[in-house]
């Protein structure tokens, strides 16, 4: 009896330290730098800075720039897509804009289920308003540049494996319902404290985050223009954005640790030159950042500006940016923008006086941006002599080349957005010099790499690659 209750206890023993084993084992195991669950103040932060530095200051903001002639591509990348031989048609040149774009959006799934209903931060209404701002934010941008794209579907790693293509007039319905769900979020009381600090924005302040989600409506319904046209509706979402460039949703960066993405892209590649056709707009209109906006290519002194589409393949040669400084902030909707957008819809709707306003306002605003630095009174000037008579002689035809100059180069992909939509509305105002244009002018991005070569569906829509110059996104009259 003594010997079989030894063996008992020799094997309870055993059974223990296993499992005591099994125990330690699994703590072992564990990766503390890559936790499970964190909290949704913590991924914002990282959404934030990934959605200003890796999306709208990225790959996406450098090629816009080319294919708006704010820049030349004069070297290396961007050459080949100033003279649209590779760049524009492949499946690489996007990609990690294409991953950071799918990369944010699963984080911000993450934050919106979190922060909704039966979450575990439910009631956590402001930071669910801010990641559905976002989302609408970036689904838009991943839309508007690539057309058609993978979302209901998307998202769901382990159970789709090849997520189908949605329609973009679908996907933008998505966007219109997502900041309509953050107005709503960002008007309710909350218990959980700001993000403060979390939020590199805002610093957690959901009244300026209210007045983002109106100034992006507006922003996409003046993108739907062609589709369906709703200028007091632009006017009224605008009227409820920011009253000042102190409101504007910009990415801030301090010069020491982080610095602008086109500064830069400029130390690191130095891949652009001076636009003659850019040079060429502002000398007409006697406009003084034609004096600013470039300077003298600090290794040679050349101050030459390129010709577009038919630069030479070389560093050096040309002057540069000048206003590529390590300070100059990501816009991801600025001020001067939203009185953009008040002053086209004035002069769509016949209401001229107030979209002179308007137009003054914006002009204003871009002359006393941090890297612009001209004042109010060289905008009042400037307004008086050169862009009322223009404005007077074709109304539309000047806010829309105003807001071209104003968006290089920070916001060049808004830029490109406007060209696409006021070409498929017939009105051919802002005027490129590239001869490639006339069949080969970019009217879209190519999916990423990562999805053309794992998911069917996007790889039998990319095919080759050169559907790029010929089919247009659904908002400025194409199909997909």
């Amino acid at each position: 009896m003594r010997k079989i209750l030894n063996i008992l206890l020799s094997g309870l023993l055993v059974f223990a330290f296993w499992s005591c084993s099994e125990d330690i084992m699994d703590d072992i195991n564990k990766n503390v730098n890559d936790p499970t669950d964190v909290a949704s103040r913590l991924i914002i932060t990282d959404v934030i800075t990934s959605t200003a530095f890796n999306i709208t200051g990225s790959d996406l903001a450098f090629y816009a720039s080319v294919y708006m002639e704010h820049n030349v591509g004069s070297y290396g990348q961007s050459y080949s897509a100033e003279i649209r031989s590779g760049e524009p048609i492949s499946a690489t040149t996007y990609n990690n804009s294409w991953n950071s774009m799918y990369r944010n959006l699963a984080d911000l799934k993450v934050i919106i289920n979190k922060c909704s209903p039966e979450g575990s931060e439910e009631g956590n209404y402001h930071t669910l308003g801010i990641a559905q701002i976002l989302n609408a934010y970036i689904l838009a941008m991943l839309t508007d540049l690539m057309g058609d794209v993978p979302w209901t579907e998307a998202l769901q790693p382990g159970e789709i494996f090849t997520p189908k293509i949605d329609k973009q007039e679908d996907i933008y319905k998505v966007v219109f319902q997502l900041l309509d769900d953050a107005i709503e979020n960002l008007g309710k009381e909350t218990t959980f404290p700001s993000l403060g600090s979390q939020d590199f924005i805002y610093g957690g302040n959901a009244k300026l985050w209210l007045q983002t989600a109106y100034g992006l409506k507006a922003r996409y319904t003046m993108r739907l223009s062609f589709k369906n046209p709703n200028y007091d509706e632009v006017i009224a979402l605008a009227d409820q954005s920011y009253k000042s460039a102190a409101d504007q949703c910009q990415f801030k960066y301090n010069a020491s640790t982080t610095f602008s993405p086109f500064y830069r892209f400029f130390t690191d590649r130095d891949y652009f030159a001076p636009s003659q056709s850019l040079s060429d707009k502002l000398t007409n209109r006697n406009d003084p950042r034609v004096n600013i906006f470039w300077k003298e290519h600090p290794d040679t002194g050349s101050s030459e500006f390129a010709p577009n589409g038919s630069p030479e393949n070389i560093q050096g040669k040309y002057g540069v940016s000048a206003i590529s400084i390590p300070t100059a902030p990501t816009y991801l909707l600025s001020y001067h923008e939203i009185e953009f957008l008040k002053a086209e819809a004035y002069v769509r709707s016949g209401n001229n006086d107030a979209a002179k306003t308007a137009l003054k306002k914006a002009i204003t605003a871009a002359f006393q941006k941090v890297n612009i630095g001209l004042t109010a009174d060289d905008a009042d000037a400037y307004f008086d002599s050169e862009v009322l008579p223009k404005f007077t002689a074709d109304p539309l035809s000047e806010v829309m080349n105003q807001k071209y100059i104003a968006f290089f180069e920070e916001e060049a992909v808004e830029a490109y957005n406007d060209y696409r939509r006021l070409i498929a509305m017939g009105n051919n105002v802002i005027v490129l010099a590239n001869p490639l244009n006339a069949n080969q002018f970019v009217q879209r991005y190519t999916y990423g790499a990562s999805d053309v070569t794992t998911n069917y569906n996007v790889h039998e829509a990319y095919g080759d690659g050169t559907y790029v110059y010929t089919e247009k996104v659904w908002w400025a009259g194409g199909t997909r």
